[in-house]
């Protein structure tokens, strides 16, 4: 079978927002309060920080699992994996996640100040200033056979997107307006013209919006 380069669980706000303005190592997504954005994937028991029993379960859950089912590889832009900008002052920053980190596969990094890879427990940061479609193709190969999952921010999946090369996406809509900050869409109806498209709402108040390519 085709490997897939897959967006999934990705939070946007009611206005389109997928995180606000003025990012630092403090405040990760900037004036957005992260709580509105991500509170449905937290409640669930397939959570990936969930320390006690219980959560829920159902369409959330499911979404929630099914972002971690055949990835073989990550492609993340650098305002993900942190939030400095311009050469690198030091290697010592490794990520927001610590010694741990949740992928679990290779992770390529696009940015224009490349550094050294390095591993944390079984996840590898590999840092390229190479096009999308060269990154995919490299991590496709690191992933072996499986999918490749496109974890964002916005610019990132845009970027993909405009390249033709995102075949399916699982955007989470919470009921939160942001105002300002980096817009993924005025409307998701603007990309009909590359996608099919299927809304669910769910009990938790998010509504789950599944594109996958015409």
């Amino acid at each position: 079978m085709a490997q897939l380069l897959r967006v999934q669980c990705f939070n946007v706000s009611r206005d389109g927002f997928g995180t606000g303005e003025g990012q630092s190592l403090e405040r990760p997504f900037g004036h957005a309060d992260p709580t509105p954005l991500f509170s449905w994937r937290a409640a669930t028991a397939s959570f990936v920080y969930r320390t006690e029993p219980g959560g829920t379960r159902g369409l959330d859950d499911y979404l929630t699992r099914d972002a971690e089912c055949n990835i073989g590889a990550e492609i993340m832009g650098r305002n993900k994996f942190g939030p400095q900008r311009g050469p690198w002052k030091d290697h010592e920053w490794q990520g927001w996640w610590g010694d741990n980190p949740p992928f679990h596969t290779p992770v390529f990094v696009l940015t224009h100040h490349v550094r050294p890879s390095f591993s944390l427990s079984d996840t590898t940061f590999h840092f390229r200033d190479v096009s999308p479609a060269e990154a995919l193709a490299e991590a496709k190969q690191a992933a072996d056979g499986r999918d490749v999952r496109l974890g964002g921010g916005v610019a990132t999946i845009r970027e993909f997107i405009e390249a033709d090369l995102v075949d399916t996406m699982h955007i989470a809509v919470a009921p939160v307006d942001l105002e300002r900050g980096e817009r993924l869409w005025g409307s998701p109806d603007e990309l009909l013209d590359r996608f099919h498209l299927e809304s669910v709402p769910s009990p938790s108040g998010v509504t789950h919006l599944l594109f996958w390519r015409r």
